[in-house]
């Protein structure tokens, strides 16, 4: 492992380095920010060879960008794609973003937002269930959204105009885009040309290994290689806040329990491992790395977290009914949606060969955690609300369903909770938060009288209301 050789007045860099690659696959010029290619750059020989060590990732640095291409061992519905205000990505903006980048491929060194618009009309015209009618406002704002995207990381950097413009109006507002090839090229790189898949579940690691369906004409699957089983659990470290010690089977417990496989990670990247019975998780201290603080500061994260209290007290609280148990639901029903949208005959199902159902690394034993209703929810919600609404921005004081559903969705994010139909399961490193201490501060302007003399030009602070959590 190479961060073993470098000097200790250069590990801080080094790490940050590491960081950024595994936070950001694509680095680019302005993307996340102009320091991260330089300080990749810097430092490209090494990572590549730790990045694939302990992670079986690859990554690719040029003059005008850097690539991690990493390997998928599950699905995960919790990273999706998010526009510049942080809403998720629907199926029409997925599709955009495809067709965008498609007829980027294929143009010249500029192109205006109207031209764009027109390749991705023509192209979604030939794909059911997709479409582009540039006179319809919902259309065209998903469209700009997807644009931004691309415009966010690099693909394209706006030389003339505005998006926001067009979208409101495209018979009079435009923009003209300059196309960043290299960054487009870098951009969509699948581990298989996605028309050889049968199942998403191509894309995933080992789907080229024998699948469910060679046991049943008595063929063994092949062993599993140690080191594969070490940098499946490293690869989970550093993607997933929280990994517990159900995810894997028994052999990849054992290694997540060895300290050295914990260990070598926190070299990389300079985070701190926080173990615990259930598992461990990688505390980042810079915020370089995290997606998602927490806690934060916010009404959603301080709902967030007083709710995650709330839920651990629930759940060991003696003069309660007992809460029923249940498995985590496995990811078969987002394999069948996503499945659903391959198109079928033709070209595809002669050049499918990869997919299935075979080996994605779920654990061999099936664990029950506590079942919390919605209902239970939405009541400790409101009940947060009535206590200390108003520390809370005003759009949610009206609003706590919507709050409850937004923290509940950060709580899942995290891996405290795992949303299911009717409500949720408690996943045990919430228990982490039980006992939270709650301090609220309420700032009462006061009546000053000044001497001119004395005057500093400052004035008294306005009335306002804080709630500062902390949890241990």
């Amino acid at each position: 492992m190479r961060a073993r050789e470098i000097p200790s007045l250069a590990l801080d860099s080094y790490q940050r380095a590491a960081r950024v690659a595994l936070a950001n696959h694509l680095v680019t010029a302005t993307y996340p920010d102009r320091i991260a290619l330089p300080l990749l750059r810097r430092w490209a020989t090494e990572l590549r060879e730790d990045l694939l060590e302990l992670f079986g990732y690859r990554l690719e640095v040029t003059e005008t960008t850097a690539r991690l291409f990493p390997v998928l061992d599950a699905l995960d519905s919790t990273q999706p794609a998010r526009t510049a205000s942080d809403r998720v990505f629907d199926r029409r903006r997925y599709a955009y973003l495809a067709l965008s980048l498609a007829a980027l491929g294929r143009a010249g060194n500029q192109i205006t937002l109207s031209e764009l618009a027109d390749h991705v009309a023509a192209e979604a015209g030939q794909v059911d269930g997709v479409e582009l009618a540039t006179d319809r406002a919902a259309d065209r704002d998903a469209f700009v959204d997807a644009v931004g995207w691309l415009a966010a990381r690099g693909a394209i950097s706006l030389a003339d105009g505005d998006a926001g413009g067009w979208a409101n109006n495209p018979a009079s507002g435009e923009a003209l885009y300059d196309i960043e090839r290299s960054v487009v090229v870098a951009m969509f790189r699948p581990p298989r040309a996605v028309q050889h898949l049968r199942s998403v579940t191509g894309l995933l690691v080992g789907s080229d290994e024998q699948t469910e369906d060679s046991d049943e004409d008595g063929q063994s699957r092949p062993p599993i290689d140690p080191k594969e089983t070490l940098k499946k659990v490293r690869r989970a470290l550093v993607e997933h806040p929280v990994v517990y010690f159900d995810d894997f089977d028994q052999d990849g417990r054992t290694a997540l329990t060895a300290v050295r496989t914990v260990a070598d990670v926190e070299l990389l990247t300079g985070l701190i491992a926080e173990r615990r019975a259930e598992g461990v998780t990688l505390i980042d201290t810079s915020g370089r790395m995290s997606d998602l603080r927490f806690p934060s500061t916010g009404t959603i994260a301080q709902v967030a977290l007083l709710l995650a209290g709330e839920i651990s007290d629930r759940v060991i609280d003696p003069d309660a009914l007992e809460l029923a148990r249940h498995p985590i639901p496995e990811n078969g029903d987002l394999i069948d949606l996503i499945d659903s949208a391959i198109p079928g005959g033709g070209v595809f199902d002669d050049l499918a060969e990869f997919g299935g159902r075979g080996r994605t690394g779920e654990s061999s034993t099936t664990e029950l955690y506590p079942f919390v209703e919605n209902s239970w929810v939405n009541g400790a919600v409101s009940d947060l609300v009535e206590r200390y609404g108003r520390t809370f921005a005003a759009q949610w004081q009206a609003d706590p369903i919507g709050l409850g559903e937004r923290a509940v969705g950060m709580l899942h994010r995290l891996r405290l909770v795992h949303i299911m139909s009717g409500g949720i399961l408690v996943l045990p490193v919430i228990a982490r938060y039980r006992d939270v201490v709650i301090s609220v501060r309420d700032r009462i302007p006061q009546d000053f009288l000044f001497d001119s003399t004395e005057f500093d030009g400052t004035e008294p602070s306005s009335h306002s209301h804080t709630t500062e959590t902390e949890a241990h």
